[in-house]
């Protein structure tokens, strides 16, 4: 290998000066930190429709083993796409309305259970600190009149927030739905528009970065079941109504990072606090906190990494430079990324290390 190396004719390159080829590098480098400079001020301006697109491309790849089951039972590509978005909506729907029919039958019973159990926690607050009632009341007198001072500002924004989450959910699941209805006929096209030296390099990249998204998504859903299950049991072991339908709430919620969790056990120590008094809420809190502990820094970091071939450290990392970067979407996209990015790295090594060997 050396010798072919040194009989080989050098190029017009490697007879440049050093100082022609360190000045050509670093244009190139400045050239490139430009355009990701470009591309980071674009995705700022639009980042609802970034996280959209985004979503929608983790959607597919969650869904898309169902649609493969689907068509194995005869069912067409376009409806199998269908059947599985609707699965999807109906698994994020079904804990909230189960959860929401069980609770309205019982809604008198529970509302007053909710006032005696915040009774007790403000007597147990002026017991343990040193306020008085008058005090705790007046406190609770201003923060109400700054409640009602805000209220219209905070309904106006609210609003425009909610229009833009049901918006940017219908474009995500909109995107999601075509994704997996022609994602094979989209990826041709793409392959088509580019020059025919690029597309095997493509070619090879595409099937392994999409496979890691799969991986991950797969991790995910296993620490989102064991969440669930151990939420479960605790809330069953300490005797919580609805035990189901908040698990189901639990698992749900843990295919949203951070938000999902915090939502979801916020929901079980409400109801806990609301069915059986501020003991079993704080219990529940306590099991809520543990389990969630558990699962973020020691089995989501194991289990995803072994999924997507990251040590757990990295995983780490990955999750908290995304959340400084750009917050929870940032934390919740950013294991895909480095894993994808991780993947293609070693793809390129392979068909460099190849290239190299098949070299005359």
């Amino acid at each position: 290998m050396d010798e072919v190396t040194e009989d080989r004719p050098r190029t017009g390159w490697e007879r440049s000066p050093m100082l022609v080829r360190v000045a050509v590098g670093a244009g190139s480098f400045l050239l490139l930190a430009a355009a990701v400079y470009v591309l980071a001020s674009v995705a700022a301006r639009l980042a609802s429709l970034v996280i959209a697109l985004a979503a929608a491309l983790l959607i597919a790849a969650l869904l898309e083993p169902v649609v493969q089951l689907l068509q194995r039972a005869r069912l067409g590509r376009g409806l199998s796409a269908l059947v599985s978005v609707l699965l999807l909506m109906a698994a994020f729907v079904a804990p909230v309305v189960l959860l929401w029919s069980l609770a309205s039958s019982q809604y008198s019973e529970l509302a007053q259970r909710f006032r005696d159990g915040a009774e007790q926690l403000r007597a147990g607050a002026s017991r343990v600190l040193p306020l008085t009632d008058s005090r705790i009341d007046q406190a609770l007198n201003e923060m109400q009149l700054r409640f009602q001072a805000g209220l219209l500002s905070g309904v106006l924004s609210g609003a425009l927030t909610v229009a833009e989450i049901v918006t940017a959910a219908i474009v995500t699941l909109f995107v999601a739905f075509f994704l997996l209805k022609d994602g094979p006929a989209m990826w041709r096209w793409l392959l088509d528009q580019l020059p025919r030296r690029t597309r095997p390099l493509l070619e090879d990249l595409g099937p392994p970065s999409w496979d890691t998204l799969t991986r991950y998504l797969r991790g995910i859903l296993i620490v989102a079941v064991i969440d669930a299950v151990g939420i479960g049991i605790a809330l069953a072991l300490i005797g919580v109504p609805f035990t189901i339908a908040l698990a189901l709430l639990v698992l749900v919620g843990g295919f949203v990072p951070y938000i999902g969790a915090t939502v979801s056990g916020g929901v079980a120590v409400l109801v806990a606090l609301a069915a059986n008094g501020p003991v079993d809420a704080l219990l529940v809190l306590i099991a809520v906190l543990a389990v969630q502990q558990i699962e973020g820094n020691l089995l989501e970091p194991f289990i995803v990494g072994y999924q997507v071939r990251l040590h757990p450290v990295a995983v780490v990392i990955a999750v908290f430079a995304g959340a400084l970067l750009a917050g929870v979407a940032g934390a919740i996209m950013a294991v895909p990324l480095v894993a994808v990015a991780y993947r293609v790295v070693r793809v390129l090594r392979e068909r460099a290390g190849i290239e190299l060997l098949e070299r005359p």
